[in-house]
């Protein structure tokens, strides 16, 4: 039985290889049996389809050094603007809100209004605190002007009323003299003692003229005392109109307006709510849109600013916007990240770096159509126009 099988496998091999050489035989047969015409007409056929490729590789060398040679386009390219944070100065509840998501507002249109009540009281109280400031500085001012003429005339008085009392102590000195000179026998106790008495009494008033024009004399130091009191209230008045100032000025911080034209994004307050200083309430998108494209380094070397470029949105296949190249970063996105690489450590991998190029948009975009920040575009930059 297996020499069978042997016998059985052996001719069933023999005949798959039999059936390729009976093909190749039959297909000899059928070249060999072909008319010359036949030939010549696969020729042609085979000539034709060489001489269109051909023209084809022609085609598309020429359409390359012609149109697509010198061209230079990315995909990693979005359109790009400024994006303002509006926040409140001044912490207090929202009592109106005047603006919805994705509204165009104007500058100096009113977004955000913060209950003023407190602000009001402060004004309030920051006036009358000016007013409170000027009415003693009003008062100083009239004490200077009283110091500077009533001062010199009290050290002349005090100095006549030293002279009086000079006089006076000599009259009664010369008195006590005389009453001790006179013959006891020709007056009294009573007399001596009087006369003694009036003499102490002229001396204490010529001790106390002398004391009064001491301090007479001192009148440029009280005047100067005065305007110093001038001077200090005048900066009271200062630091007052400065408090008002600052009053109103929180008082005005509780309207939050648009600082230039731009669509609100990313509102996040709602009316009623408490809202702090520095507090993020929205973005202020502004209509000043451009292109920023991530080139590679080695995309550089021909790119200058003004050069045309052609920009398509993937958002917006319909649109074909011209631009211009405006500027190029100094410096590859890697060098601005917040963790840049660092070279020097003995790890060097050589990477394609790419660099921000700003590029501005022409025309191309109708007035009523707007281009949200981030839209993937892919620009065309002509770096054949120097």
């Amino acid at each position: 039985m297996p020499e069978n099988t042997d016998q059985n496998s052996n001719s069933a091999s023999d005949q798959h290889s039999s059936q390729p050489q009976k093909a190749d035989k039959t297909a000899k047969t059928e070249k060999a049996s072909a008319t010359p015409e036949e030939r010549a007409h696969r020729r042609r056929v085979i000539g034709i389809a060489l001489v269109i490729a051909v023209v084809l590789a022609a085609l598309v060398a020429i359409w390359y050094l012609i149109f697509d040679r010198g061209r230079i386009s990315t995909d990693d390219a979005f359109t790009d603007g400024r994006s303002i944070g509006i926040a409140p100065k001044v912490s207090g509840y929202v009592r109106r809100l005047a603006v919805n998501d994705n509204q165009f507002v104007h500058a100096g249109d009113l977004l955000v209004e913060i209950d003023p009540s407190d602000y009001e009281t402060a004004v309030r109280q920051a006036e009358a605190q000016l007013a409170q400031a000027q009415a003693q500085l009003a008062a100083a001012r009239l004490n200077v002007q009283v110091s500077r003429t009533s001062q010199p005339s009290d050290l002349v008085s005090a100095e006549a009323v030293l002279e009086t009392a000079r006089v006076n102590y000599l009259k009664a000195h010369a008195d006590l003299m005389r009453q001790r000179q006179v013959d006891p026998r020709a007056t009294t106790q009573q007399q001596t003692d009087q006369v003694g008495a009036q003499e102490q009494a002229a001396a204490m008033q010529v001790k106390e003229a002398e004391a009064r024009v001491k301090t007479a004399r001192l009148a440029p130091q009280n005047i100067a005392i005065a305007e110093s009191q001038v001077e200090g209230l005048t900066a009271q008045v200062a630091a007052a109109q400065a408090g008002l100032a600052q009053a109103q000025l929180n008082r005005g911080y509780t309207e939050l307006r648009a600082p230039q034209d731009g669509r609100v994004t990313k509102r996040a307050v709602e009316m009623g709510d408490f809202v702090q200083p520095n507090q993020s309430l929205m973005d202020l998108v502004t209509p000043e849109v451009w292109i920023t494209a991530n080139y590679k380094e080695s995309q550089l070397r021909d790119m200058r600013p003004g050069q045309p470029v052609t920009v398509t949105v993937d958002a917006y296949p319909q649109l074909k916007l011209t631009a211009h190249v405006d500027s190029v970063q100094m410096g590859s996105g890697s060098r601005f990240t917040a963790f840049p690489t660092e070279n020097a450590t003995g790890n060097f991998v050589k990477v394609v770096q790419r660099v921000p190029v700003k590029i501005v948009i022409d025309q191309g975009l109708p007035a009523d159509w707007a281009l949200p920040l981030g839209l993937s575009v892919i620009p065309t930059v002509d770096v054949r126009t120097r």
